[in-house]
């Protein structure tokens, strides 16, 4: 069995991807963490829900704050990728070594 470090997911942090299955059926956003562990991403702006926040030093007053909630990896596919940077071209090696040698 592979462990859940090395397991292979087509969808990483930042790519913009869309919900294709279950009640959130065509959102979508950007994956802002994949849990690995548990096969689930957490995608901006779906399947929004309210967690009971404890009086802290953060929140003095505690109250109920928006989150997203996790949704299973299978559920969405990828939009578009952010693109990666191409890689700059060679730079020419010196005249000597591109040189055929004369016959």
């Amino acid at each position: 069995m592979i462990s859940a470090s090395r397991k292979k997911t087509h969808v990483k942090k930042g790519d913009q991807v869309q919900v294709i299955s279950g009640n959130h059926r065509g959102h979508s956003g950007r994956v802002l963490q994949v849990l690995v562990k548990k096969d689930q991403v957490l995608v901006e702006g779906v399947r929004m829900i309210k967690k009971h926040a404890r009086k802290s030093q953060d929140r003095p007053q505690g109250g109920i704050i928006d989150r997203e909630g996790p949704i299973h990896i299978s559920n969405v596919k990828i939009v578009e990728a952010p693109k990666a940077e191409e890689p700059k071209a060679k730079k020419a090696s010196s005249p000597r070594a591109s040189k055929k040698p004369a016959k």
